[in-house]
């Protein structure tokens, strides 16, 4: 493996596969789980390019040793990993620890492919947001001791105003997609608002600034309102781009 910084910087990207709403083992299925199970001190996974939510679900090809070491670790003891995101300038100390941010979310590995030359597929779900308040040194892999972050308040539906102007947005903008097989599919499924804003926080093509900002939000419904303005704001830009405005 070179150790080059060209490869320091390409490699985080390939971690990562192909993601769409289509590929949830089974949406309408909530992701609770009990406290005692998500142990105080977990693995952190750190990327530079995705943010992960609570009721989705990632897929990830893992090959580099550290994290491979990391993986069987995990699936012989709690099968949890703490997924966080990078924050700028992480390409000068990748293969060190560079700054992250502290919220991420903790996903349970479904799945898990052993590959013969040591590499892994597996497929993470998402359970609950949790802040970092610290690491620890004991493996090559990162080790962070975490606080599970829940929503201010235990909602899971939506006001009914909000909620309608909030399937309104989604609708136009993957309309404006020309992503008709997407809509269909969102407003078909039995969904919890709380899972569809998840869903969609994770698989819109937001950056992941903008998807750190969403799953740092204090409610659901401010991340819904969050998520609103982020829509209308990226059909506004296209709208502009198409000579309407």
């Amino acid at each position: 493996m070179s150790n080059s910084k060209a490869d320091a910087i390409d490699k985080p990207r390939c971690h990562r596969l192909s993601y769409t709403m289509h590929n949830n083992p089974n949406p309408g299925s909530g992701n609770d789980v009990d406290d005692g199970r998500i142990p105080d001190v977990i693995p952190l996974f750190p990327l530079p390019h995705v943010v992960f939510f609570p009721r989705t679900y990632l897929p990830l090809h893992i090959f580099e040793p550290r994290y491979c070491k990391m993986v069987q670790d995990a699936a012989a003891g709690h099968q949890m990993i703490g997924m966080v995101l990078l924050k700028e300038g992480w390409q000068f100390d990748y293969q060190g620890a560079p700054p992250i941010f502290p919220m991420g979310c903790v996903g349970r590995m479904l799945t898990v492919q052993p590959l013969p030359d040591g590499r892994f597929n597996i497929v993470l779900q998402g359970l609950r947001r949790f802040e970092v308040k610290g690491e620890t040194g004991a493996e090559s892999y990162r080790l962070g001791q975490i606080e599970l972050k829940d929503f201010v308040q235990s909602e899971t539906e939506l006001p009914s105003k909000i909620r309608t102007d909030f399937r309104r947005v989604v609708t136009e903008f993957l309309k404006s997609r020309k992503d008709e097989d997407t809509v269909t599919y969102l407003l078909k499924q039995p969904l919890r608002d709380e899972t569809l804003v998840h869903n969609l926080s994770y698989g819109l093509d937001f950056t992941p600034l903008e998807k750190q900002f969403l799953l740092e939000s204090d409610s659901l419904v401010q991340q819904a309102r969050r998520l609103l303005d982020l829509l209308q704001f990226k059909l506004y830009e296209r709208n502009d781009q198409a000579g309407w405005g």
